[in-house]
């Protein structure tokens, strides 16, 4: 059988508060019976001593007789509800009160109990060598008889004279530790079954939002991300179910990016496959002629170097994002990779009759990084620039600083970006409309790989763009603190 977080806490304190209310209720009985045992046997002892101050001289004297003195142990006894004994001290039961609580006594103490012991202050509980039928304290008062002159002086030494044993019923203090319970513990256990009552209830109402919290994230888990868990409290739950719904949004968006990114391979590679084969059956079947091979067979290795691109591009993007890119860390001047990295598209700028310029507000272009993946990331956006800028714009990169920072911006006068594009546009295989009229050799991974590759350098990369006007793409790098060429291999994760 299972058994809710509920249960299991509610079990568990009815388990604690059970357990210390049984050792509460066995030590302060055990104290309180400890210590109203020792109250009446005080009781018992100072009564004792009474009554022997009142009977006892009177009978050593010669003005009681042993009846006498049975008869004062009778009133005594009525009014203290006890049973009262002289013995002398040879041990013989001279005189006693008369009790129903048990028979008829033998003649002598030491016929009761022979190690008894007569001439010692004692008190014990129980039955009294089986004399009583209930338990009792039972006070023995040693006595000693002092003889005085007629001036009052004592005569000799005091003569003992036997004892008085006085017997109490210890039912008495069990009634009242029953009047200690009702009046203490029965109202603390109304009051903690009570509690429990109300802990009960505002357990159910704490656990019935984590019941629902369960039951969306079972929802989640079959990918039903659309259900809401409908909890609007501003505490620690209410918190948790943000997350959850933020989580499930996030994850909606990510099984969204699964369906498109199998579209856009799948879109990609079946392209340039779909042409390799049409063209190589048709060399194979004789549709083509030798004379006009060559030229087909150009354009399958162009469809095959663009799945070599795309795959290669695909391996680099996978290894970026899991291990993060490992960095080749070195001081290097900024200015000496931008510079090679525009000349190499010089051929494609007067294809499309596009200028390129350089701007350098810095003073000092010193930078520490990755000298060959910022070179990357360079390539990637000046690329990226020149697809999208008509034949007679201009496209400028541009340094500027700030504190620590060198910051390079490429900006192209293309056709611009809406601002869901720009949201979207370092996300993998993303394309705008536009870019698949005219460039069909893009594969949709330069910006996610110039992304991830800043991302590991612990820098930022940003674009601004409107829809006409053109877009810039601007990312920072760190300015060389320490004069000289230092080579430092990162963690994987790309941070020192």
């Amino acid at each position: 059988m299972r058994h809710s977080i509920f249960d299991r806490i509610y079990l568990s304190f009815l388990l604690i508060l059970i357990l210390s209310f049984a050792v509460l209720i066995t030590f302060t009985s055990f104290t309180s019976k400890s210590a109203l045992t020792n109250e009446k046997e005080e009781t018992l002892t100072n009564e004792a001593q009474l009554i022997a101050s009142q009977t006892m001289n009177s009978y050593v004297s010669g003005a009681f007789d042993a009846k006498d003195v049975s008869k004062q142990f009778n009133y005594y006894a009525t009014v203290l509800n006890a049973d009262i004994w002289y013995v002398d001290k040879n041990g013989l039961i001279v005189s006693s009160s008369d009790s129903k609580k048990r028979g008829p006594l033998p003649t002598g103490i030491f016929q009761i109990y022979g190690g008894y012991e007569l001439n010692t202050r004692h008190t014990q509980t129980g039955n009294f060598y089986n004399i009583y039928d209930e338990d009792m304290i039972s006070i023995n008062i040693p006595l000693s008889y002092q003889k005085f002159t007629d001036d009052g002086i004592p005569e000799g030494e005091p003569e003992n004279i036997g004892a008085i044993i006085m017997h109490s019923p210890a039912m008495q203090i069990s009634s009242l530790l029953k009047n200690i319970f009702r009046i203490v513990y029965l109202p603390c256990l109304v009051i903690i079954i009570i509690s429990f009552t109300f802990i009960q209830i505002v357990s159910k109402k704490v656990m019935s939002p984590v019941k629902k919290l369960s039951s969306v994230a079972t929802e989640y888990s079959k990918g039903n991300f659309d259900t809401k868990t409908d909890i609007k409290s501003q505490d620690e739950i209410g918190q948790l179910a943000q997350s959850m719904e933020y989580m499930a949004d996030e994850l909606s968006k990510l099984e969204q990016y699964r369906r498109d990114f199998i579209s856009n391979i799948s879109h990609d590679f079946r392209s340039p496959l779909t042409s390799i084969k049409g063209y190589v059956e048709a060399i194979k079947d004789g549709t083509i002629p030798p004379e006009k091979q060559d030229r087909y067979l150009d354009i399958i290795l162009n469809e095959t170097q663009r799945l070599t691109k795309l795959t290669t591009g695909l391996l680099d993007l996978n290894n970026l994002e899991k291990y993060g890119p490992y960095l080749k860390l070195k001081d290097f001047d900024l200015i000496e990779i931008i510079k090679p990295t525009l000349n190499t598209f010089e051929m494609k700028c007067i294809e499309k009759n596009i200028a390129i310029y350089l701007n350098n507000h810095v003073e000092n272009t010193m930078v520490t990084a990755d000298k060959s993946k910022i070179q990357q990331v360079i390539y990637n956006l000046i690329d990226n620039a020149i697809k999208f800028t008509p034949s007679g714009k201009k496209i400028t990169v541009t340094l500027t600083d700030k504190k620590e920072k060198i910051f390079v911006s490429v900006k192209d006068e293309g056709i611009g970006m809406s601002e869901d594009t720009q949201k979207k546009i370092f996300e993998r295989f993303y394309k705008g409309d536009q870019s698949r009229g005219k460039d069909k050799q893009g594969t949709g991974l330069g910006l996610a790989i110039t992304k991830e590759i800043i991302k590991a350098h612990n820098e930022n990369i940003d674009v601004i763009s409107t829809e006409g006007e053109g877009s810039v793409f601007t990312f920072t790098l760190t300015k060389m603190h320490i004069k000289g060429t230092t080579e430092v291999l990162s963690p994987p994760n790309g941070t020192l």
